[in-house]
Order: C-alpha cells, then structure tokens, then sequence
C-alpha cells in the first residue's frame, strides 16, 4: 500500500471476547489441544472485568432483565403468605378490573351486550380458522386449534378451578346458555392468537392488528366478568403460540413424508398444490 500502511489480515485482527458466550481465552485459542479443552476451561464469568460485565448488560439485556425477575421473585416467594385454604384465590387482574365487575354487575344489560359481541368475535375466529383449510387449502391454523383444544380439555378437566365467586355469567356468552366450562386455559384467547399468527404469515395485517386489539379487549372483559383467571388468559396466549407452531412442525414432517414417497405435500400459502398429505 502507498504510504507504507501495513495491511491487516484476519491473524492480525483481534476481535472482542463476547464474555457471556464465550470462556477466558476463547477468542485466539485455534490449536486442536485448545479446542479440546474448551469445554473445561473455567466459567468466563469468574473472570469478568467491569468492562464485561457492562457489555453484558448492554448488549444481552434480555437475560439480564430476566435474571433480575428471578432474583426479586425468590424474594417475594420467600416473604409472601400463602393464601388460607378457606379464602378465594387472589388474582391480580381481578383487582385492576374491580370497578369493571361493579359496572357490569349494575348493568345486566351491558353484561349481555359485551358478552353477546363476545361470542360473535369467537365466531370470527372459528370462521378464520376453517376459512383458511376449507377455503384456501392451508391446514395449520385448524390443527392448530385441534391441537389446542384437545389439550385444554385435557388440562381443564385434570384440575378444575372453582369458579369465582363474583362471576357474571350471561346467556349470550360464549359458550352459549351458561352452560359448564373449563377455565383453564383460554380457549378464546388462545384461538384469537392462533387466527392473529395465520394472518401475519399472510401479511394481512390489519386484520391481525384487529384481532389482537380485540383479544385485549376480549380478556379485559373476561376478567371483569370473572369468567377466567389471569393465568388462564395469559396461558392462553402461550398456548397459542405453542401449538401454532407444533402445528407448522407437523406440516413440514408430512411434508417431508410425502414428497419421499411422491405423494405430494401439504398446501402451502398461495393454495396451488392438488395433492395434501393430510389426505393422503
């Protein structure tokens, strides 16, 4: 180079240890007997400097912030009474919705109204669901809800919550005519999700911002209700991120299946294919 610049090469350049990842010495050790003994160097931890410990934090805040929830929850499951045997369950979100309870529980008539357009957002997402397999030929979202479903019978029915004492149960609800339900978990919000999570995959958008803002809404009023708890609602957001994609892995494994023995494959986003391995 002009000028006599010495020219870096990739010996030369030495780049910075991620201490959360990587142990002591990690970064320049090459030698086979180095990668060898990798697995038994010391924790890099015990060796941090200030400078580690702040890129730590600033670059893999996530873990950090969990580690912090960690240390203040040991805390308060150490300090915290249990709840008598003979006392209700003490749930969080019904005391955030207590004046919400009160409304409805004065307005049998605004209790009705809500839970009728409830239910009619449950139909919504039921359409959604078998819309997406009957009509467009996508199966996922309604093994998904199999999946869901099944499983929640399975663990409503193993433990059966008793119902709040303040319930406000109405006849438009869902499912409809008061009729016995398991609460946990939210089959209302987990099927919102799994509809939401099929939308975004097809970049409809503002309809799965819609449903999203819907859900919200749907769990307030669950809660002022008392119609679940608050581990049921968010539960059900878990569950239907789980088996949304549990259901995407069994796709792609009958995927695989067929198109091994040329039988096709399941439909994919656009609906073209002919053959699904589901009929197989």
């Amino acid at each position: 180079m002009n000028g006599g610049a010495t020219t870096l090469t990739d010996s030369t350049v030495k780049r910075r240890r991620n201490p959360l990842t990587e142990p002591i010495n990690a970064v320049n050790n090459t030698t086979p007997m180095a990668k060898k003994s990798l697995h038994y160097s010391q924790a890099s931890f015990l060796k941090w400097t200030f400078s580690d410990a702040v890129y730590v934090v600033k670059h893999h805040w996530v873990p950090c912030i969990f580690a912090f929830g960690l240390l203040f929850f040991m805390a308060v499951e150490y300090t915290l009474r249990m709840v008598p045997a003979s006392s209700p369950p003490f749930d969080l979100g019904f005391i955030v919705t207590r004046s919400l309870n009160r409304v409805l529980e004065s307005s049998p008539n605004l209790n009705t109204l809500l839970a009728f357009l409830n239910t009619v957002f449950v139909g919504m997402q039921t359409t959604y669901i078998l819309w997406t397999w009957l009509f467009e030929g996508r199966p996922r979202a309604t093994i998904s809800a199999l999946f869901m479903f099944t499983c929640r019978g399975i663990l409503g029915y193993s433990t059966q919550l008793p119902l709040p004492q303040e319930f406000l149960g109405s006849g438009a609800d869902f499912p409809v005519g008061n009729v016995s339900f398991f609460l946990f978990y939210s089959g209302h919000v987990a099927g919102s999700v799994i509809a939401s999570l099929d939308m975004r995959r097809m970049q409809r958008w503002e309809l799965a911002w819609t449903f999203d803002v819907l859900n919200v809404l749907q769990a307030v009023r669950l809660l002022g209700t008392r119609g679940h708890y608050t581990i049921d609602l968010a539960v059900g957001v878990g569950a239907g991120i789980l088996f949304d994609s549990l259901a995407g892995k069994y796709e792609d494994c009958k995927r695989k299946v067929a198109s091994a023995n040329g039988l096709g494959h399941i439909t994919i986003s656009n609906g073209s294919s002919t053959k699904q391995a589901l009929t197989q």
